[in-house]
């Protein structure tokens, strides 16, 4: 018995455009959220693993978008070093409270600024992947709001402070 070529097309359509998708155990699995944005030459991607209902871990991506780039390190005082570089921020606010302190996957290294007696702790050149834990409050909107700085050895892009990127908990 053959299925005529209409019905097949209008089943895989139908199956391409669902919002559910099942698991090998037939349940229904909300796929997780991601959003990206891009300022201060840095792409940030934000995405939100469920671990329960309420709780979630965040991984947010910074990758400086021209090589031999580095964004400052989250143990960067406030203010700085002796008023030098811009600590990278992550927080939430919305449908998520962050439940604990972010952690990142690369380790710190120092650096001193040419003729300055002060050393920065910065991330080696390139991506680094931060983690932080989240508790969900309900469904809608989560902004997950970002703050850093990019260099290279010989120069600094311009800061970007408070940057929210909406993730759509629905």
């Amino acid at each position: 018995m053959s299925i005529p070529r209409s019905r097949v097309a209008s089943a895989a359509g139908a199956v391409g455009t669902a919002v559910l998708v099942l698991t090998g155990c037939g349940q229904a699995h909300v796929p997780d959220p991601a959003s990206r944005a891009a300022a201060g030459g840095v792409t940030v991607t934000v995405e939100l693993h469920r671990t329960s209902a309420n709780e979630a871990e965040l991984r947010a991506t910074f990758r400086p978008d021209q090589p031999g780039f580095h964004v400052y390190s989250i143990d960067l005082p406030d203010e700085g070093v002796d008023g030098l570089g811009i600590p990278t921020r992550i927080g939430v606010r919305g449908a998520g409270t962050a439940d604990g302190p972010p952690t990142a996957d690369q380790p710190t290294r120092l650096i001193r600024p040419a003729g300055l007696p002060t050393e920065i702790p910065v991330y080696p050149d390139g991506a680094v992947t931060f983690r932080l834990p989240v508790h969900l409050n309900g469904s809608g909107p989560m902004d997950v709001v970002v703050s850093y700085g990019a260099c290279s050895e010989s120069r600094c892009l311009m800061p970007v402070t408070n940057k929210a990127i909406r993730l759509d908990l629905d």
